[in-house]
């Protein structure tokens, strides 16, 4: 498998990823490797018949020499059988495409739609993707394919990221645009996912010069049935679900990323406040600390704004801190107490509880514990991360980031305050 490309369309990044995968198809040529099978992003329509192993290779070694080409053409260039896989926009958490579609279809109420936009796509679910792969190790292939995987639908970029908002409860208009304006859609696209500029700007010139992805072309021996576009975003939603859970944040990201810029560090689609302390405790007396937050112990900070967030709740409609904790100094995952529920918990290690107030987006709240080296103290790490749902989203955070600052930072030294001040005695019997 060669999976390798910097997402780059022209320049020294390119000729870089062309000499690349030309060192790699000599390596795999010396080593007997049979079959190449590479992974790429939306370029040209695939062939629909096959060329002879022989004159691709020399038509590859030809355009190798001039120094052009794409990596296909370098893997071709070794004379071993390539079997070459594109996928325009691939549904799933992290995939460029999709957060490009997701960033667009969350943040912008109304979708300005050029005729780039407008440009049929064939979105397709990253475990189809992942299948497809596997399954092209055993396809009796012996000269040089080139397909196109695809999902079961056919749907213009606009519309793909109108039913991405769908799918968050978000109403979307589009306004078609006559022309393609693609330096302007690069500029728009920069403001909304400056992340995901390069390869955006990359996506809109492909969709430009293509007019779309054309039509799939998975091989005739294909077992995969690629699902639609709505199966796939429920997918998508359900394994970042499961992975976002499964952070840690003390290694994903650093309280310096989250202090240094306005409304925190970005993960994916979250906004993320993260900090973290040195408690001089062992690691049980901090976490003990951790497990007692709310309820009767309040949270450790400013038990006042609490109060005012907890009544500004009330009055949208929401629970705001009527939860009453079951038990004063253990939690269980399921439990709800003040406005929040345990979704997650390792007993000495790692909390997680979501909010249950009402929200324009959904917010967590983390904590990890790590003990030193000699047990007598730990790292006590605070993560507040929150997933914006359209306009409202946004502004909530941004808004509510300078007295989360204070609130938070409080709350982080209130925990290893109590868990210091507790007597030994206390904490042994813990």
């Amino acid at each position: 498998f060669y999976l390798l490309h910097a997402h780059s369309a022209s320049g020294e990044t390119a000729e870089a990823d062309r000499d690349a995968a030309e060192a790699f198809g000599v390596a795999a040529r010396r080593a007997g490797v049979r079959r190449l099978i590479f992974f790429g992003g939306l370029g040209t329509a695939p062939q629909a018949t096959a060329q002879a192993t022989a004159q691709a290779a020399s038509q590859a070694a030809s355009q190798a020499a001039r120094g052009g080409g794409s990596i296909g053409d370098a893997l071709r260039a070794s004379g071993i059988p390539v079997l070459e896989c594109r996928a325009s926009v691939i549904i799933g958490p992290g995939r460029r495409g999709f957060e490009i579609t997701r960033r667009r279809g969350a943040r912008l109420p109304i979708l300005p739609a050029p005729r780039w936009a407008r440009a049929t796509v064939y979105p397709i679910a990253i475990g189809d993707v992942l299948d497809c792969l596997v399954e092209a190790v055993d396809l009796p292939v012996a000269t040089h394919q080139t397909y196109l995987l695809g999902g079961a639908e056919a749907i213009g970029f606009h519309d793909l990221m109108r039913a991405y908002a769908r799918s968050r409860g978000l109403r979307r208009w589009v306004v078609p645009i006559p022309g393609n304006f693609r330096r302007a859609s690069s500029l728009a696209l920069a403001a909304v996912a400056p992340d995901y500029a390069r390869i955006g700007r990359r996506l809109i010139d492909a969709l430009h010069r293509n007019g779309g992805t054309g039509a799939v072309t998975l091989p005739p021996e294909s077992t995969v049935r690629p699902a639609g576009v709505r199966e796939a975003l429920d997918r998508a939603s359900r394994i970042e679900e499961a992975q976002l859970r499964r952070v840690r944040w003390s290694k994903a990201l650093t309280a310096v990323e989250s202090v240094e810029r306005w409304g925190g560090a970005r993960y994916r689609n979250r906004f993320v406040d993260t900090r973290a302390v040195t408690v001089a405790a062992p690691a049980e007396a901090a976490f003990a600390a951790v497990e007692r937050i709310g309820g009767a112990h309040g949270w450790y900070s400013t038990r006042w704004l609490w109060g005012l967030r907890g009544w500004m709740d009330r009055m949208v409609g929401g629970v705001g801190m009527g939860h009453r904790r079951r038990d004063p100094d253990r939690l269980a995952v399921g439990d709800l107490f003040d406005c929040w529920r345990v979704v997650a918990l390792e007993p000495g290690r790692r909390l997680l509880l979501a909010a249950e107030m009402r929200l324009p987006g959904e917010g967590w709240l983390e904590f990890e514990v790590r003990p030193s080296a000699d047990g007598r103290t730990a790292t006590l790490r605070q993560t507040a991360s929150f997933d914006p749902l359209g306009l409202p989203g946004l502004l909530y955070w941004w808004l509510s980031w300078p007295p989360h600052q204070w609130v938070f930072a409080q709350m982080v030294r209130g925990i290893a305050a109590r868990a210091e001040a507790r007597p030994a005695t206390q904490r042994d019997a813990d």
